[in-house]
């Protein structure tokens, strides 16, 4: 099982073909290929250990969606003070379907 591990806003993550994950926000269209150069391990019967990247490495993938994450709370507080403060926060995300290890 060949598998990879890459690095994209400023996140590192493992991937095999096949597998679908979010990642931050990436500046390409729903349907779209991307390539991600930034590879740092490559691995199936033996593995490449880039210092710091793998050399000629290239992970290709699908971009299947554009979108945000569900609201999240922030909600300040100090005691005896009166002080309150509730924001809502709802990151963007780029959800991707990795193609091929190269």
């Amino acid at each position: 099982m060949k598998f990879a591990i890459i690095k994209t806003g400023g996140k590192q993550y493992l991937v095999k073909e096949g597998d679908k994950l979010k990642l931050g926000k990436i500046e390409a269209p729903e349907g779209d290929n991307v390539e991600f150069g930034e590879v740092l391990l490559v691995a199936d019967k033996e593995a490449k250990i880039g210092a710091p990247l793998v050399e000629g490495s290239k992970v290709s993938a699908k971009v299947l969606k554009q979108g945000r994450s569900k609201k999240v709370i922030v909600f300040h507080y100090h005691s005896k003070t009166r002080y309150r403060k509730k924001a809502g926060h709802r990151q963007h995300f780029t959800e991707v379907e990795i193609l091929g290890i190269k």
